[in-house]
């Protein structure tokens, strides 16, 4: 308990803030030193991709095992390694909001997203309870973030129209679908049905489910696009085999 009091004295919550805000930027500089012959939107993407895979790892480790299990104990107290781990969050979700309105290379959506992110983790850092429930939701946006970068990669790279970009779209509208949308619903219902948390953390809920819903209905069109050409490129190619094979020889009456 004497540790507990005094790393709250010695590192409050601003400042654990700040330094992770800083050490996101610090990194972000680094990439574009060493990716200097690239643009900056890849610096910031690796940036992305290295957030999406510390996220995903440490709120899985803290959702599965360290605990407490948010579909059971939502609206608990916040243990020191959740207030880690939204800390960590919360300065790169400040430092890619900064990025993206300063480029203005993101939509209303996505920046709404991020504000609502921002608030969400602030809140429950300064409530110190329901970091839990910040910290599934943070799990199910993150664990889609890293297949997105590797899409954008590729096709940066020239790849994406490979069977590796078809992999990787697959992979992403499974995912995106069962947990962002399945256990997104799960974890809603359970958060509403529970007593504990305060109303404005049901409100954020709420609001980053709809969020998510927007961006499955601009998926599903992806989805429904990308197997469109697909089947026509399929059919176009067997038209073509089957007219070589019929070349030169009479067709049967």
């Amino acid at each position: 308990m004497r540790f507990v009091l005094l790393d709250k004295m010695l590192f409050p919550l601003p400042l654990r803030a700040a330094c992770s805000l800083l050490a996101w930027f610090c990194l972000y500089k680094w990439f574009c030193h060493r990716y200097r012959h690239r643009n900056l939107e890849w610096s910031c993407r690796l940036v992305t991709l290295t957030h999406g895979i510390l996220a995903t790892c440490l709120s899985a480790y803290i959702g599965f095992i360290d605990g407490p299990w948010p579909l059971s104990h939502p609206g608990s107290p916040n243990t020191t390694l959740q207030v880690h781990g939204l800390c960590l969050s919360l300065g790169y979700f400040i430092f890619d909001l900064c990025w993206c309105v300063y480029f203005q290379t993101e939509g209303a959506l996505m920046l709404a997203h991020h504000l609502v992110s921002i608030v969400g983790i602030a809140a429950s850092l300064a409530l110190g309870e329901s970091a839990a429930d910040v910290n599934a939701v943070i799990f199910g946006s993150e664990i889609t973030n890293p297949l997105l970068q590797a899409r954008w990669f590729l096709k940066e790279l020239g790849r994406y129209h490979t069977f590796t970009g078809d992999v990787v779209d697959f992979l992403f509208v499974a995912l995106f679908t069962g947990v962002r949308i399945g256990m997104g619903a799960w974890l809603m219902y359970c958060e509403l049905a529970s007593p504990r948390p305060r109303w404005y953390i049901k409100l954020g809920g709420v609001v980053m489910y709809v969020v998510s819903w927007v961006f499955m209905v601009s998926i599903c069109r992806f989805a429904r696009r990308k197997s469109m050409r697909k089947y026509q490129a399929w059919r176009s190619r067997r038209s073509h085999e089957l007219r070589l094979k019929s070349n030169g020889h009479l067709k049967s009456r």
